[in-house]
C-alpha cells in the first residue's frame, strides 16, 4: 500500500514555524513515527525506548542534548522526564522555531511534563488511527460499516495486510498491557482484562464505575484509576453530558467510547460480519464508530471543538452536540439503513426545549444516501 498522507500534516507544518517545540501524541501504532519522519525528513530521529539512548539521556542530559541540540525528533520522550526542563532552557535561549519535535504514546506523562516546563513554547497535536477521509484517499474504506468496524483503523492492518484478529490480540498483549503495567501497580492482569472487556460491553452507555468495580472484584477508586489509564493510553475516551440544564432532570454521568472499533469488536469477541450483525451491541458499535470519527476529524484538522451528549431522566436523548457560534448543532446516530419518523424524536424534543439554541439537526444513519429535509439533514455514515 502507498504511504497515505495524514490530514494533520498541513497544520503541523504551519505551526512548526510558530513554535520552538512540536509535540505529537496518540496511541501506539497510530503512525506517529512514520508521520514525523515523513514531515521532518531532514531531522535526526532518536527513539528513547532504545535502552542505550534512554540511559545516555537520563545519566547525562547535558551531554545528550549537546549531541542533539536542534532539528531532532525525540520519540517516546516521556521515558526521560528530565529532558523537558533542559529543552526549555535551550529553546528560551535560542528562540529558534521548530527546534525540537517530541512524540509520545502516554498522554498523561507527556502532557504533565509539557505543562510543567514547556507551556507557551509547544504546539500539541494528537494523531489518532485513520479517519474516513484518509481511508478514502487510499481506497481502504469498505462500503459496509460492519466490515469497517471489524477491521478498525490502525495503519499496520492496511500497510502490512495483518489479519485484524491477530493484530488486536497482539496489540492488547504488547501495548495495552505494557502501558498499563508502566502506569499502575496492577497485581492481577486477568482482573484488568476483565475490566477492559466490561468497558467494551458498556460502550455508548452511561459509565457506572461502581457496577464494573463490583463485577471485577476491585474498589471503585481502582476502577477510576484504571479508566484514567485507558484514556491516557488512547484506548478509551469519555463523552461528557451537556452542561446546560434545559431540563432539571438532566443526566450528569459521562459515556465511554473506544478510539478504535476494531479493538472494541475484538474485546467483544466479534470476529466476522455475521456475528457483528447478530450482536445486540451492533447499534452501539456503530455509534462508537461515528463518535470516534468526529473526534478524529476534530484532532486531525485542529478544529478545537467540544462534543457532548444530552439525556434527561425520562429517556429523551441527543447522541451528540457541538457548539456552532451561539447555537448547538445536534446529531442522532442510528445504525439502521431505513429512516423512520421516530429517529428524529430526540432531535425534535431537544429543539423544542432548548430555548431557540438549536442549529443544524442531523441524523447519521447506516445507509449511504444523503437527504435534505425541511427541518433535518440526513447523512449516510460514509459522508460525515
Amino acid at each position: 500500500m502507498e504511504l497515505l498522507s495524514r490530514d494533520i500534516e498541513a497544520v503541523i507544518r504551519k505551526h512548526k514555524d510558530q513554535y520552538p517545540v512540536i509535540a505529537v501524541t496518540g496511541p501506539r501504532q497510530s503512525g506517529k513515527t512514520t508521520l514525523l519522519k515523513t514531515l521532518f525528513g531532514d531531522y535526526r530521529y532518536v527513539s528513547l525506548e532504545n535502552p542505550d539512548n534512554r540511559a545516555f539521556a537520563n545519566d547525562d542530559p547535558v551531554g545528550f542534548l549537546k549531541e542533539y541540540p536542534e532539528r531532532v525528533i525525540f520519540d517516546e520522550v516521556q521515558q526521560v522526564p528530565l529532558l523537558f526542563s533542559y529543552i526549555q532552557t535551550i529553546v528560551d535561549e535560542s528562540r529558534q522555531m521548530g527546534q525540537f519535535i517530541l512524540s509520545g504514546s502516554q498522554n498523561f506523562q507527556l502532557l504533565h511534563n509539557i505543562t510543567q516546563t514547556l507551556a507557551g513554547r509547544v504546539a500539541i497535536f494528537k494523531l489518532l488511527p485513520f479517519d474516513f477521509a484518509e481511508m478514502r484517499s487510499g481506497k481502504l474504506l469498505s462500503d459496509t460499516f460492519p466490515e469497517v468496524c471489524l477491521n478498525g483503523f490502525y495503519p499496520a492492518i492496511y500497510d502490512r495486510g495483518i489479519d485484524p484478529t491477530t493484530f488486536y490480540a497482539n496489540y492488547i498483549q504488547t501495548y495495552v498491557e505494557r502501558d498499563v503495567t508502566e502506569l499502575a501497580n496492577i497485581r492481577d492482569l486477568r482482573q484488568f482484562r476483565t475490566f477492559l472487556s466490561l468497558c467494551a460491553a458498556r460502550v455508548g452507555q452511561l459509565m457506572n464505575l461502581s457496577s464494573i468495580a463490583n463485577e471485577c472484584g476491585i474498589s471503585q477508586p481502582t476502577a477510576k484509576s484504571w479508566l484514567s489509564i485507558l484514556e491516557s493510553s488512547y484506548i478509551t475516551f469519555q463523552l461528557q453530558p451537556f452542561y446546560r440544564n434545559f431540563s432539571k432532570r438532566v443526566v450528569k454521568t459521562p459515556k465511554v467510547y473506544f478510539y478504535d472499533t476494531g479493538l472494541l469488536c475484538h474485546l467483544l469477541g466479534i470476529r466476522n460480519t455475521a456475528t457483528f450483525n447478530e450482536n445486540p451491541l451492533r447499534g452501539s458499535i456503530f455509534e462508537n464508530m461515528i463518535v470516534a470519527e468526529l473526534h478524529k476529524q476534530n484532532e486531525h484538522r485542529y478544529l478545537h471543538r467540544d462534543y457532548w451528549f444530552w439525556r434527561d431522566s425520562n429517556g429523551h436523548e441527543v447522541d451528540l452536540l457541538v457548539q456552532n457560534g451561539n447555537l448547538y448543532d445536534i446529531f442522532e446516530i442510528k445504525s439502521t439503513q431505513t429512516i423512520m419518523t421516530e429517529h428524529f424524536a430526540g432531535l425534535h424534543f431537544f429543539s423544542e426545549i432548548s430555548e431557540n439554541s438549536t442549529g443544524e439537526k442531523t441524523l447519521i444513519y447506516g445507509g449511504s444516501i444523503n437527504q435534505s429535509r425541511t427541518q433535518y439533514t440526513v447523512l449516510g455514515w460514509k459522508n460525515i
